[in-house]
């Protein structure tokens, strides 16, 4: 089996998975296909789970090391 390509990005992962989802949801695939379509599900899963978890620290770093919660009001 080939090894999977790496997504572009988090938004080509979070389109990939939707799409994957979709053709899934509709049930009609055989289910070898049905089988690697999971399988890819859960590897872009992973892959958005690293990325989000990449941009969380990124975010703590630019915040002095603490997330902070969202006050909508101080938006404003």
């Amino acid at each position: 089996m080939a090894k999977p390509t790496k997504p572009a990005s988090f938004e080509a992962a979070m389109s990939e998975l939707e799409t994957l989802i979709a053709e899934m949801e509709r049930g009609d695939a055989p289910l070898e296909t049905a089988l690697l379509s999971y399988k890819r599900g859960g590897e872009l899963i992973r892959y958005c789970q690293e990325q989000l978890a990449a941009a969380e620290q990124q975010i703590k770093v630019l915040d002095g090391d603490s997330l902070k919660p969202l006050d909508l009001e101080e938006a404003e």
